[in-house]
């Protein structure tokens, strides 16, 4: 299966158990592992045969407008089930990056999740 990698996309998003935390957004950093065959795409180097990663970027640095999440738990879960519909991986991982520890770089959740069933690939050649 072949991969596309967004790594350490910053994003602002409102993430934290007590309210206080929420109360305004904080740095995060989210990792996207997508997989998908990228034959066909690269077959007719077409783009809307694969994943948009440009397309993805977007859709999460605007994930977080208008909403908070006590964990990062339910974050990464948010934003893989959002992928998948959203994006016909065949299966996404998604790693969120915390600065909340002083005394360690960050903390991590990393939740994997794929689709029910793949859509069927068209080669174009139908």
């Amino acid at each position: 299966m072949d991969t596309i990698v967004i790594k350490d996309l910053e994003v602002s998003f409102r993430v934290g158990v007590p309210e206080a935390e929420r109360a305004a957004p904080q740095r995060l950093l989210v990792t996207l592992e997508m997989r998908r065959d990228f034959g066909p795409a690269a077959a007719r180097d077409d783009l809307a045969l694969t994943v948009d990663y440009f397309a993805v970027s977007r859709r999460v640095l605007s994930f977080g407008e208008g909403r908070s999440w006590r964990l990062i738990e339910k974050l990464a879960v948010d934003l893989a089930a959002a992928v998948l519909r959203e994006f016909q991986p065949d299966s996404v991982a998604v790693e969120v990056k915390k600065f909340i520890l002083p005394e360690a770089r960050w903390v991590a959740v990393r939740v994997e999740r794929r689709r029910e069933q793949p859509p069927p690939v068209s080669t174009g050649l139908d």
